[in-house]
């Protein structure tokens, strides 16, 4: 098994489940967010976190160099709260259906970037994520990413916990 076979294993297990738990949420519970706490994401947006900023454009940012930004701008000229916006900020999806698509683009955008990083980089390449951080081989970052999607499904699944939806171990990880 190659470095890419594993990435491309651990992506598509992950998007699996997520595309799983967002079939659980209703479009009438998009607006929903834990009731205690601060600056918690709804789940319209977290679903848009996961399927629009999870991992596909990262992993192409790592791969290609292309981060999606308009042309002349680099990640260093834009301030820490458009890095990190409160919550209130972040976009949200609109309907179930729209995270589904935008999963499934993200999904195809990440196996094509994993596809395409080619096995000796994977290990080779050291790079530094533009927001900062260690140097890690690119591997490393791309797996990385899929880890910050992972985490985000588990965010989803303890969202819906909360709302008192039988969800259970195999949703989070699989039967």
């Amino acid at each position: 098994m190659t470095l890419t076979d594993v990435l491309l294993h651990e992506a598509e297990v992950t998007y699996a489940l997520t595309e799983k738990l967002f079939h659980r949420v209703r479009d009438s519970d998009l607006s929903w967010a834990p009731a205690t706490g601060t600056n918690w994401m709804t789940i319209g947006q977290l679903m848009m976190h996961c399927a629009s900023f999870g991992c596909g454009k990262a992993v192409q940012g790592f791969v290609k160099g292309d981060w999606g930004l308009p042309a002349g701008t680099h990640l260093t000229d834009l301030g820490e709260v458009d890095h990190l916006p409160p919550a209130v900020a972040l976009p949200s999806v609109a309907t179930i259906q729209e995270a589904l698509d935008r999963l499934a683009t993200d999904r195809n955008l990440t196996l094509s970037g994993i596809a395409n990083a080619g096995e000796p980089a994977l290990m080779d390449r050291r790079v530094s994520a533009p927001w900062g951080g260690p140097t890690f081989t690119l591997f490393q970052h791309l797996l990385h990413m899929i880890d910050h999607l992972a985490q985000h499904k588990g965010q989803l699944f303890y969202y819906l916990k909360l709302m008192g939806k039988d969800v259970g171990t195999c949703d989070l990880w699989g039967e």
